[in-house]
């Protein structure tokens, strides 16, 4: 087992895998930038180093200074979480040059993966069922035309190199082709440096559910069940969980089945995710295949109680799965929500300041996996994620219940979340039902406004509390500049609300 690990990321995630070493008895080295200098996963690492500018492609993009870094500080390995570098082959590759392990796939797994053509092309060899489209290399776009229109309406151009929701666009007719492509094309170039696209079938309302994998370095795969992630918003999830409520045994059987072999096609190692596109009448297709650990894997935790994060780091080291297959149950339900600083009532605008009060919800089995506290300040450089609020419980209806009460105790003051957005999902009836779509916001919260109902209870109370407080103290500082002779003028260390000596 490795000695001493780099965790080349930020927020929640960075806190996850720095406690997952520290259980396992494995120093730790956090790097940050200016703006994180405060920040919690700098505050637990056994080390700290500073990487200096905010800006993403100073810092936490910044390979050869992370790799650096690395090397000054005696580290083994490096886990490069989920976003920034923890899909970057060559960032991976990098860290193999050296002989510092990669806590992940190969790079030419991960570059093969990310190239979503060469991904489906290779998923198709391997039996995988795809959806039908054109993934060809010729990108002209009078090609593109005639093979979008060979293919039929509605039709989706995506960014070959695409994430996000970037270089994505729905076409519903022959006449909106044209801009269409060309629009994908620029946006796509944009973003990631590349034009390409490639074109398929659009399926209406389709579920988007992804199945989990573990696999060793010893050709050893398993699936540890499904993840149901439709509930999305600019194609990002925000609410994620196990099982599906459309999931059955032998459609289960048969995703799962997909997701190993899709794993053993391209000599994947390490944790990662197949995801699958599902529509109404439960034809599953390929979708993509994300090679890292996911936002939303404490839900397959919670419901197999398998440590995702210490799997992937005796993996790295070496070791051989010792879960099999037929030894892996599921139990019960879990739900995550995903808070982020947002005002889901402006378009889902980020939302910066500093945070003055938060106080999560606390009881058996509420998770949260956080990377805030009271002081904190949430700058425009970095995803708004703030931290996942992760529940478990028998059944669905319980814990859909007990989500419910979770979100309603969630206190953050000073920057807007998208906490009270999330309960009213969570109470809609065609979610309660499980009828649910990757369109679903669209469908029924597209002009959501918040109401006072929909804010938590205790973020009212501890609102009220905190307007309070400082209307009192502004009433005092103007008592004070308006009484030349007042003794506030004199009152030295006392304040309003100080502690007492």
């Amino acid at each position: 087992m490795f000695k001493k690990v780099l965790v080349a990321n930020r927020g929640e995630i960075a806190v996850r895998i720095i406690k997952a070493c520290q259980e396992m008895g494995i120093k730790t080295v956090a790097i940050y930038s200016d703006v994180d200098k405060d920040a919690t996963h700098v505050q637990i690492a056994d080390e700290s180093i500073n990487l200096g500018d905010p800006t993403p492609i100073e810092s936490y993009l910044n390979i050869p200074k992370i790799i650096k870094i690395a090397e000054g500080t005696g580290s083994e390995a490096i886990h490069p979480g989920y976003g920034f570098l923890a899909e970057n082959p060559d960032f991976a590759k990098s860290c193999k040059d050296i002989g510092i392990k990669f806590i992940g796939p190969d790079s030419k797994v991960i570059s093969l993966m990310g190239d979503k053509i060469a991904a489906k092309t290779t998923m198709e060899k391997a039996g995988l069922p795809v959806i039908p489209g054109y993934h060809g290399l010729k990108q002209n776009t009078d090609t593109l035309i005639r093979e979008g229109k060979k293919i039929g309406f509605p039709l989706l151009v995506k960014a070959t190199a695409g994430g996000g929701g970037k270089g994505m666009r729905i076409v519903y007719s022959e006449d909106l082709l044209e801009q269409s492509i060309e629009g994908a094309k620029r946006e796509s170039k944009s973003a990631f440096g590349d034009d390409s696209v490639f074109l398929e079938k659009y399926i209406d309302k389709p579920r988007h559910i992804e199945f989990q994998i573990l696999a060793d370095e010893h050709d050893n795969v398993i699936h540890l069940f499904e993840r149901e992630c439709s509930i999305q918003r600019r194609h990002q999830k925000i609410i994620e969980e196990t099982p599906s409520p459309v999931m059955t045994l032998e459609l289960r059987k048969k995703m799962g089945h997909a997701a190993v072999a899709a794993a053993k096609a391209v000599g994947y190692t390490n944790a990662g995710t197949v995801e699958f596109m599902i529509d109404k009448d439960l034809n599953f297709y390929f979708m993509e295949m994300n090679t890292r650990l996911q936002v939303e894997h404490p839900i397959t935790e919670a419901t197999t109680g398998i440590d995702l994060a210490k799997w992937q780091l005796r993996i790295a080291s070496g070791e051989k799965l010792t879960l099999k297959q037929s030894e892996i149950i599921q139990r019960g339900h879990a739900i995550e929500c995903r808070i982020y600083a947002e005002d889901p009532a402006n378009g889902f605008l980020p939302s910066t300041g500093t945070i003055s009060k938060v106080d999560p919800p606390k009881g058996p089995n509420i998770r949260d996996d956080s990377g805030i506290f009271s002081g904190i300040k949430i700058t425009p450089y970095y995803d708004p994620l703030l931290s996942k609020l992760v529940v478990y419980a028998e059944n669905r209806e319980e814990c859909l219940n007990k989500m419910k009460w979770a979100l309603s105790h969630y206190v953050v003051l000073g920057v807007t979340t998208n906490i009270s957005f999330l309960s009213e999902v969570l109470k809609h009836d065609e979610f309660r039902k499980g009828n649910i779509s990757t369109h679903f916001i669209d469908d029924y919260f597209k002009d959501w406004t918040i109401t006072k109902d929909g804010l938590p209870i205790d973020a009212i109370i501890s609102l009220a509390v905190y307007d309070s407080i400082h209307t009192k103290r502004e009433e005092i500082v103007r008592y004070k500049e308006a009484d030349p002779h007042s003794p506030w003028k004199h009152f030295g260390r006392w304040r309003v609300g100080g502690r007492g000596i």
